[in-house]
């Protein structure tokens, strides 16, 4: 299944907000990068990540225009984790009392609900592993320790 909607402007990363504070991640460092990050996405990063997660989605344009109706995708966040080489994000997802809070009438179900958190998730890694691939110039400035045991 493939969402056929234009990819919604990027989010706006905000650069003062501590990743560590997500229940969700653990980064180490404090210089998480999200101006460059935020050139990136707004340079073309966001735009086709989003092309890609939308081309094997299993979202359909109602699940997205809830998405879309509660601006979830405002709430992206994405980071450089310099002690683990990799551009770390946290996805939004709708609470677990969307029903008790009414938050939108296209939802109907948990199924619904469910599938909506699992696909921003998912945004979120694509959009990650793009930025990393193919943005991300830098290198790491953590240096592993020398006496680190060696797999082959």
């Amino acid at each position: 299944m493939a969402l056929h909607v234009s990819p919604p402007e990027p989010p706006e990363l905000e650069s003062q907000f501590d990743a560590d504070a997500y229940d969700d991640v653990e980064v180490m460092g404090d210089d998480y990068r999200r101006e460059e990050l935020q050139e990136y996405l707004e340079a073309g990063a966001w735009a086709e990540a989003f092309d890609e997660w939308a081309a094997h989605t299993e979202l359909d344009e109602d699940d997205w225009r809830v998405v879309s109706d509660l601006d979830l995708v405002a709430e992206f966040d994405f980071f450089w984790d310099d002690f683990a080489d990799r551009v770390g994000y946290h996805a939004p997802g709708l609470p677990e009392d969307w029903k008790q809070r009414d938050l939108h009438p296209g939802l109907d179900s948990w199924a619904t609900v469910s599938a909506i958190n699992a696909a921003l998730t998912e945004l979120g890694r694509t959009v990650s592993d793009h930025l990393k691939d193919e943005y991300i110039e830098w290198e790491s400035e953590f240096d592993a320790p020398d006496d680190l045991p060696e797999f082959e």
